[in-house]
């Protein structure tokens, strides 16, 4: 009987990329539910591969590319939070999305670093 083929990455669902990525770095569910620092359990991994959570927060596909060593844009990507081939840069629109969810407090943070950064520059 010959062997199915596995679709290309591109074609994978997202639960099915991250299947691929957690197989690739060789982990079980539970095995990432522990390197995640219980942020992500082993059930909701569980259900996000079988495609049953199919949008998960920015949060969790954060913590899942750094357990992964993969790009937390593709990540994004591939879930849906912005198109993908889309105008302009890949940094801008994480840029983009991460301004829309800040709270006062980080924005307060973000502009009063990004005055100290542009300071260390002219000097």
């Amino acid at each position: 009987m010959p062997e199915a083929k596995e679709p290309p990455a591109a074609k994978l669902t997202f639960g099915k990329h991250l299947a691929r990525l957690r197989d690739a770095a060789h982990l079980t569910l539970r095995q990432v539910e522990e390197a995640s620092g219980k942020e992500v359990s082993n059930a909701y991994l569980s259900q996000l591969e079988n495609d049953k959570i199919t949008k998960p927060s920015p949060n969790v596909l954060h913590v899942l590319a750094r357990i992964y060593s993969t790009s937390y844009e593709d990540l994004m990507e591939r879930a849906g939070y912005f198109p993908a081939a889309s105008t302009g840069s890949r940094q801008a629109r994480v840029a983009t999305f991460a301004v829309e969810n800040l709270t006062p407090d980080e924005e307060k943070a973000l502009i009063e670093y990004l005055a100290f950064i542009r300071k260390q520059h002219r000097t």
